[in-house]
């Protein structure tokens, strides 16, 4: 995929517009989307607040599987955020795509390493301020030395691990299915024969764009599945 990118520097600060955009978008989306589903709510619901309903009882399913009691209860509206959101991210790029004189504006913020990285890190802090806030800080560390002090390496490398683990998924099928997507794109439009090319590369494209969105939906179901299992591993601990 290209690599060259618009930058802003603000403060010392730089900021690869590339990524700000479409993440600035894709929070704007799923407010907006939450807000009209939420507009005049009925005690029989019908029509969009069934669509809203069943989107929380799907999250809110995802926290119950990792946490039955109550303590899962507190986490399920971040969940059904972070579903959504990630959900919306990862569908941006595949049918928009903004490139001015070869430089990328717009593409699927989950395509970006830095991006993914910033939701697994969101996902992991909160399970271990959860995790201290719960047992202590010294319950917390017991955490890490149990059930022997011995492992404590192996668990320390087990929170990396995770962390990695959360991120690169997502951003490698996310990344991967774009630049499968441009070059079907690319290789539908060069050549003598393009005329000829091109319908079939766009039957090819519209099918792998239809593929990607399947993608991109379990990919956000096996994030949070993720994270939810990694915030319960520090509220149940030593329960």
């Amino acid at each position: 995929m290209n690599d060259k990118y618009p930058y802003l520097s603000i403060g010392g600060l730089r900021f690869n517009l590339a990524n700000d955009i479409p993440v600035l978008i894709s929070a704007i989306v799923v407010f907006a989307l939450v807000f009209y589903l939420s507009r005049k709510p009925t005690l029989r619901p019908k029509g969009r607040q069934n669509l809203l309903e069943w989107l929380i009882d799907f999250t809110n399913g995802i926290v119950r599987s990792a946490m039955p009691g109550e303590e899962g209860s507190m986490f399920q509206l971040f969940i059904f955020v972070m579903f959504l959101f990630v959900f919306m991210a990862n569908q941006l790029g595949l049918f928009i795509d903004v490139n001015v004189s070869g430089v990328t504006w717009f593409h699927s913020p989950t395509a970006s390493p830095l991006i993914t990285m910033t939701l697994a890190m969101v996902v992991l802090v909160l399970a271990h301020y959860v995790g201290v806030a719960r047992h202590g800080f010294k319950g917390y560390l017991k955490g890490f030395v149990s059930p022997m002090p011995m492992l404590a390496p192996i668990n320390l490398l087990e929170e990396f691990t995770n962390f990695m683990t959360l991120a690169l998924r997502l951003y490698g099928n996310i990344f991967a299915g774009e630049v499968l997507i441009m070059l079907i794109r690319n290789m539908a439009l060069s050549g003598k024969f393009a005329i000829l090319s091109f319908p079939l590369g766009f039957l090819a494209e519209m099918a792998w764009q239809g593929f990607s969105v399947f993608i991109g939906s379990i990919q956000a179901y096996i994030f949070v599945t993720l994270g939810s299992v990694y915030i319960s591993n520090k509220v149940l601990s030593e329960e």
